[in-house]
């Protein structure tokens, strides 16, 4: 998402600089938006570290003397229940989905508020709407990022910034493939996503753009959101039902012992 985002951005005249752990894709990128025409460079970076991000962040506004945009989408995901998880695995997917945000945000503001605009947006997800059964620590760091974002959302607005969140559901992006399972058969996992209809990660950036253009708080794909909001308050029995079910399905992949899938994580 995070490489369509750029590219689209690119294609309006904007100056990007792709920031990413994964130095190969993240140097692609920004090589593809060249010879597209537009302008981009890459910064390898670690979102989980502070002082990097804001050397980056504070780089940019210096090199150019503004700061449009911010856009804290670094990632990972994680199939597990809680009875299988040890507090290792809590503070990676804590420290890269939830602090990685949290540095992006408090190197940006600051420089947003100084220059009275700016734009940003914080990658939460679908799942920030609702519970997520056997993926309990991405939901939580989810919907700490969604409250993170719509409180500040209405903090921000007095200094002339505005802050969104992304809330996707099923984008083909790799997030699936390199989700880390605990004591889960992760190929099983991705077999049951790959019957979702799936959105491109080109449809969603676009959706996105539109929608910050809209300075809306939360950004996601509108039937979706309507529909979790209606099934949620108006059909409670149902909804509990869905989940009992989600647990069920889930636990089918279940594993013995020790089978875990890699973890990885991006950010653009």
């Amino acid at each position: 998402m995070g490489k369509a985002i750029a590219k689209q951005l690119a294609g309006r005249g904007v100056d990007v600089i792709i920031a990413d752990i994964d130095e190969k894709g993240g140097r692609q990128a920004a090589e593809e938006i060249a010879a597209a025409g537009g302008t981009a460079r890459f910064l390898k970076l670690d979102v989980t570290d502070y002082a990097e991000v804001e050397a980056a962040v504070y780089g940019a506004y210096h090199e150019y003397g503004r700061l449009d945009y911010m856009f804290n989408n670094a990632g990972i995901s994680l199939y597990a229940e809680l009875y299988d998880m040890t507090e290792a695995h809590w503070r990676r997917i804590v420290d890269v989905n939830l602090w990685g945000v949290i540095n992006g945000v408090q190197a940006a503001y600051p420089l947003m508020k100084k220059q009275g605009f700016g734009h940003i947006a914080n990658t939460s997800s679908a799942t920030a709407l609702g519970p997520a059964p056997t993926a309990a620590a991405y939901a939580t760091t989810k919907h700490a990022v969604l409250g993170l974002t719509t409180s500040l959302h209405y903090e921000a607005e007095a200094f002339g910034v505005k802050v969104s969140a992304l809330c996707p559901s099923f984008v083909d992006t790799p997030i699936f493939a390199a989700a880390q399972g605990i004591n889960m058969d992760t190929s099983k996992v991705q077999a049951q996503m790959a019957k979702q209809k799936m959105m491109s990660p080109e449809q969603f950036a676009a959706l996105a753009l539109r929608d910050l253009e809209r300075n809306r708080p939360i950004i996601c794909p509108m039937p979706l959101r309507r529909t979790m909001d209606v099934f949620f308050a108006i059909f409670p029995t149902a909804h509990r039902s869905l989940m009992r079910l989600v647990c069920r399905v889930s636990r089918e992949t279940r594993v013995e012992s020790g089978t875990a899938g890699k973890s990885a994580e991006r950010a653009v």
